[in-house]
């Protein structure tokens, strides 16, 4: 039965990879959505509301669908709310993992590596948006580059190798979308970007779940 829960979601996200690869926007305007709403019933119904972690995990995944609904438009007010949506969601899912206890074992701190290699990958980013819109964008990208660095890190100092493997995921894909709108726009990056964003969250929230079961 538990495996089963997860068919909606794997349905809903395989048809917006087909609609983002055949620049179907109608489909994706619900398939996108849909696909965080399915992860979020999944992880109600598998008992996330059970335990504070739970519950962060809940909320990070509801802000993500909101942030979802605002990025179907490309229009820089929208992507400002999406942003600031993303932000709260990120902040939630450090609570979510500071709740699960930070156990920091070695390996973690790894960590300090894919953080600098980000960093570096993405250091065009911020420029590249003030040069676009003034303070008003950079200001509010250069603060979810840091909370999403939080995010990263404290996954990773969980201990918890699927936590840290979808947070890592996740900020790939936050990464690649902000490179491919802002720095150097790639024909394969909006879908690379869904790929990994429903990816990443999917194994934090089998991570998250595995560990307050």
């Amino acid at each position: 039965m538990h495996a089963l829960i997860w068919l909606a979601p794997a349905l809903l996200a395989a048809i917006d990879w087909w609609a983002v690869s055949r620049h179907d926007r109608r489909t994706e305007a619900w398939a996108k959505p849909a696909t965080l709403l399915a992860l979020l019933v999944v992880a109600a119904v598998l008992g996330a509301g059970d335990s504070g972690a739970g519950q962060w995990l809940l909320v990070a995944l509801a802000f993500g669908a909101l942030g979802d609904l605002a990025l179907l438009s490309d229009s820089l007010p929208r992507f400002r709310t999406g942003l600031g949506f993303f932000l709260v969601g990120h902040l939630a899912y450090v609570a979510c993992f500071l709740a699960l206890g930070l156990s920091t074992p070695g390996w973690s701190w790894v960590v300090l590596a894919v953080l600098a290699l980000t960093v570096v990958a993405t250091r065009d980013v911020v420029p590249a948006t003030h040069r676009l819109d003034g303070i008003t964008l950079s200001a509010p990208v250069a603060t979810y580059t840091l909370v999403i660095g939080a995010m990263l890190v404290t996954a990773w100092f969980t201990g918890l190798g699927l936590v840290a493997l979808g947070a890592t995921i996740f900020v790939v894909s936050d990464a690649t979308l902000s490179i491919d709108r802002f720095v150097s726009p790639r024909r394969w990056g909006h879908l690379a970007v869904m790929v990994t964003y429903h990816v990443g969250q999917a194994l934090i929230v089998l991570g998250v779940l595995d560990a307050v079961a």
